[in-house]
């Protein structure tokens, strides 16, 4: 009878471990994820000498984590998920930026954490689905205005234009979960793609990626790269985080490819080359 009292503690423990929570302020994770996010961020705070750059080492402890796609579309309503065992490109760099804003005010609380990735993820920090940033072009512009980011632009090597114009959501709405769920929802979907069409930003062709002191200069460890593509309907079809390497520049990123965050073996230059849809890279640094 106390085995079968034990193996049931044990199972209840291991089921509790994994079933979603559902705050009051309709935040969505598992107790995993906050024990992660704070031991992180105590780690961080704890540190006698700091790293040259909180991006890179955030990004850094996240390597090996499984690639899964649609993880903030699991719930019938918009509600902040915090998921830091299934990430996507997206995802990926969310929490690392919001870890990096905790650790420059030394903050090591989950409810901390989850008040940057509100603000990270959302325009205004509202959540809802209408105002996520599902564009990473919205990504950028709202970061700048919450003061998160700086956009990069330089000239050079930034010696090419993109004029933005999606509308690829709202055109491919069943390929979106919570989007069909909600035809409601489709409207404001078009308000956003409207809110940034016509919009023109520089960028760096990607023939023109090399390692030379130029880029090193203007391209630092840390910073976010968007992938920019030729795909209509579409702005970015990737992105990532600057890692410098000997033999050049490379992307530490959530690889679909991959199938894990990793620290891409190949070079930028490389990697692009074989994918003929990606004609450039954007850039953006978390302040």
């Amino acid at each position: 009878m106390m085995k079968v009292k034990h193996s049931f503690l044990v199972f209840a423990a291991a089921f509790l471990m994994v079933m979603p929570a559902f705050a009051k302020t309709g935040v969505v994770y598992q107790r995993q994820d906050s024990l992660r996010i704070v031991s992180l961020l105590q780690q961080a705070k704890a540190m006698k000498k700091k790293p040259a750059n909180w991006m890179m080492w955030f990004g850094k402890q996240f390597v090996g984590i499984p690639y899964v796609g649609g993880t903030l579309d699991r719930t019938r309503e918009e509600l902040l998920v915090v998921n830091t065992r299934e990430l996507d490109c997206t995802t990926y760099v969310e929490i690392v930026t919001a870890l990096t804003m905790c650790a420059k005010h030394q903050e090591t609380s989950f409810a901390a954490f989850c008040n940057h990735l509100k603000h990270v993820r959302y325009i205004g920090g509202e959540v809802a689905y209408v105002k996520r940033q599902h564009y990473f072009t919205l990504w950028v512009d709202d970061n700048v205005k919450e003061g998160i980011v700086k956009d990069i632009q330089n000239n050079p090597p930034f010696t090419a234009v993109q004029t933005i114009n999606v509308n690829w959501m709202s055109t491919h709405p069943s390929s979106y979960k919570m989007l069909s769920a909600h035809p409601q929802w489709k409207s404001g979907i078009r308000a956003l793609e409207q809110s940034i069409n016509g919009k023109r930003y520089r960028y760096i062709p990607k023939g023109e990626i090399r390692n030379n002191q130029l880029f090193r200069n203007t391209i630092k460890d840390g910073d976010i790269l968007l992938m920019i593509t030729r795909k209509k309907g579409l702005d970015t079809t990737h992105i990532g985080i600057a890692s410098w390497h000997k033999d050049g520049l490379h992307l530490l990123n959530a690889s679909s490819i991959h199938k894990k965050v990793i620290d891409e073996p190949m070079t930028l230059y490389t990697y692009m080359q074989k994918h003929p849809s990606q004609i450039g890279v954007r850039a953006c640094r978390v302040l």
